[in-house]
């Protein structure tokens, strides 16, 4: 019997930056997860195929929009992010724990 591998089973931290690891790649839906260490940010980044969605499976931080004015978001696990397409977006983790989030998105054709 298959089994399905989680996130968590092979985390990938990184004691330098953000890592990111691909979980799937289609033509028309992309995943990847995303593992911060405390006090680890990814810079501002925007969508370019479409909207985003991210979805913090572990730990705490804060998730930030800027489309002209920024805007700062606590999350935790269950948070729920909706990026729009062209709208800048970072994530930082601000607590103590590691923070895992999972980035959902229209690849650019």
């Amino acid at each position: 019997m298959s089994k399905a591998e989680t996130v968590f089973q092979h985390a990938v931290f990184d004691d330098h930056s953000v890592s990111k690891v691909n979980n799937f790649t289609g033509q028309d839906l992309t995943t990847n997860t995303y593992y911060f260490k405390p006090g680890q940010s990814m810079g501002y980044m925007t969508p370019l195929g479409g909207d985003e969605v991210f979805v913090v499976l572990q730990g705490q931080g804060q998730f930030h929009l800027n489309n002209g004015q920024e805007e700062t978001i606590e999350v935790e696990p269950g948070s729920i992010m909706y990026i729009p397409a062209g709208v800048k977006y970072k994530i930082s983790n601000t607590h103590a724990g590691d923070m895992i989030c999972t980035g959902i998105h229209h690849p650019p054709h």
